[in-house]
């Protein structure tokens, strides 16, 4: 575990090791495989490599560059986010921004880039280690709101980490109180949303805290200047669900009128069950939070060890989704936020003889492709949108060609070739 940890983030908390983890079953408990390292999350001659550095003393310089070559290897940043997503204001780029969907910007708040405690699948993982190069965070709520005065078509900022709720109650308010205060003339900001798992790995945030209190009177404001506040929770497992605590702390955000959606990826040996799904959906609902998305892993860190086959993710989604109501049927997935955009597996069937996968866009860089259905061979194997091959088509309708040149409406935001072979798109296989 302590050579696994020298490449990959560690951090857990009082609450998780006390109210989460079922210590009889570990460590084959899901909420145990959930923040603590696996031996076999990383290939087994780079975690003996380490351990016979760890063990012949090493001296730190040596073990930090065997852990960053590791690293490089692993994608730190998938879906071309280090490159193609950070946006610029009068030709200055803008670390700590992310604007790959018209409609939105991603907000890095540099105090909340890190968490109660780490998910050991997290596609974020590079923001956890000790490497400022693969750190996005800014500190610059000016140039946010200057960034969205000059950008009337974002209606949506999403504050993102790390975790945003690991701030102070001052803290947050100094980023958020700039966006809804009427002098800076962001009316067109229509939501304001944050990504968080606080609710799961520590609910205390929002009832004995000792400014719980003033965080949902910040809440409130936000909903009272006219704009909605969505808190996006991470529930990765059912236990997360159970301890009374989080029950009290989701009715007291509830009252102050923003909305709870829940999101998570589908990871293997934690979530990889439609009956895990199916309970947290129904109790998600019964607690008044709207199930949101199911994700595919990402294409990073230790995805080998996570990931499950998109066939068999299709099939756990449609079979948890039969078993729900309508209230919950507002769920997506299973999702892969992909170079594209989000990328819904929406079946497998059979066309001309054909067994496919059918997909469709529900999220893209390019406007005109939300909504556009299309197909990929069926390939039992395949766990991400690189590993699939276009049928009916010789591309895939978001790969580089499509466009003879670059949109108007997304300048600098869709290059229209790849700085390196198979880089900027999906190439067809």
């Amino acid at each position: 575990m302590r050579a696994v940890a020298t490449v990959l983030p560690f951090r857990t908390n009082s609450y998780v090791v006390e109210h989460l983890i079922d210590w009889d079953a570990a460590p084959d408990d899901p909420i145990y495989r959930l923040v603590f390292p696996q031996p076999d999350m990383l290939p087994e001659a780079d975690v003996q490599r380490l351990a016979d550095m760890i063990d012949g003393g090493e001296p730190a310089a040596g073990l930090r560059a065997a852990a960053h070559e590791i690293r490089m290897r692993l994608n730190p940043h998938p879906a071309g986010q280090l490159r193609l997503n950070p946006p610029s204001l009068e030709g200055r780029p803008l670390p700590g921004l992310q604007h790959k969907y018209p409609e939105t910007v991603l907000f890095f708040p540099r105090q909340g880039q890190t968490c109660h405690a780490y998910c050991s699948y997290c596609f974020r993982w590079a923001q956890f280690v000790d490497e400022p190069d693969l750190k996005m965070a800014t500190d610059d709520v000016g140039t946010l709101v200057a960034y969205l005065r000059e950008h009337p078509e974002v209606t949506s900022v999403l504050f993102t980490g790390g975790d945003p709720m690991i701030m102070g109650e001052a803290v947050l308010r100094r980023y958020v109180e700039p966006l809804i205060d009427p002098r800076n003339g962001l009316d067109h900001i229509e939501s304001i949303r944050i990504g968080t798992k606080s609710l799961a790995y520590w609910p205390q945030r929002f009832v004995t805290d000792p400014d719980a209190d003033e965080t949902l009177t910040l809440f409130g404001e936000v909903i009272a200047s006219g704009r909605n506040l969505a808190v996006m929770a991470h529930f990765s497992h059912p236990r997360e669900l159970e301890p009374p605590v989080l029950a009290e702390a989701v009715r007291r955000i509830r009252d102050t009128g923003a909305v709870i959606r829940t999101q998570a990826p589908l990871i293997r040996s934690i979530n990889d069950d439609p009956a895990a799904w199916r309970e947290m959906w129904r109790t998600q609902v019964r607690m008044g939070m709207i199930p949101y998305y199911m994700f595919v892993e990402r294409d990073t860190g230790p995805q080998d060890y996570f990931a499950v086959p998109l066939a068999r993710g299709y099939d756990v989604f449609r079979q948890a989704y039969q078993g729900v109501s309508g209230l919950a049927r507002t769920v997506r997935g299973p999702s892969m936020s992909a170079t594209p955009g989000k990328v819904c597996v929406d079946g497998v069937t059979e066309v001309a003889g054909i067994k496919v996968f059918v997909l469709h866009m529900i999220q893209a860089r390019d406007p005109g492709l939300v909504g556009s259905p299309f197909f990929a061979r069926f390939d039992p194997d395949a766990r991400w949108l690189t590993d699939l091959e276009p049928v009916f088509a010789d591309r895939f309708p978001f790969e580089p060609g499509r466009y003879e040149t670059v949109p108007d409406e997304l300048p600098g935001l869709w290059p229209s070739e790849p700085d390196e072979p198979g880089e900027l798109m999906v190439p067809a296989i």
